[in-house]
């Protein structure tokens, strides 16, 4: 059995969100363990560290000399993913996995499909459609059936 390049990259994107989950889970309870701030600097401290670690072996196919060479806020991705450790952290931890996950993907989806409609940051346009829109408000409706009131 043959496997397309769209069901291996959709595997990819599950198992991602697979790893979403189980990694926002872990700091929730690191973040009750030893507190909110700290919990995110440890998680950031050991993704940095993992990843020097990657390019010291030198398992990075980048170019480095490109860095000057594309807009300053590209480099903001950090800084967000500081506040989006911090608000799985807390979220999770009051509102459990399930129901802040879905909460989280919804925010993802619905962002993804104006990010797509606009082609921000280079990505080619991909008009957003009533479809997409249903799409995004059955997530939604999903998230409020999670939480059971």
């Amino acid at each position: 059995m043959s496997i397309t390049k769209d069901m291996l990259f959709l595997l990819i994107a599950f198992l991602a969100g697979v790893a979403m989950a189980g990694q926002g889970t872990m700091n929730s309870a690191l973040g009750k363990a030893i507190g909110l701030s700290e919990s995110t600097f440890v998680v950031h401290l050991t993704a940095t560290l993992a990843m020097a670690a990657v390019l010291i072996l030198g398992l990075g196919d980048g170019n480095w000399s490109n860095y000057d060479s594309i807009p300053w806020y590209y480099y903001f991705g950090g800084l967000i993913g500081v506040g989006i450790t911090y608000g799985v952290v807390i979220s999770i931890a009051k509102l459990g996995a399930a129901i802040a996950t879905t909460s989280i993907i919804v925010g993802q989806v619905l962002t993804a499909c104006l990010l797509d409609h606009f082609g921000i940051f280079g990505l080619e346009k991909s008009p957003l459609s009533w479809l997409k829109l249903l799409g995004v408000g059955l997530l939604a409706l999903g998230a409020k059936l999670l939480l059971g009131k």
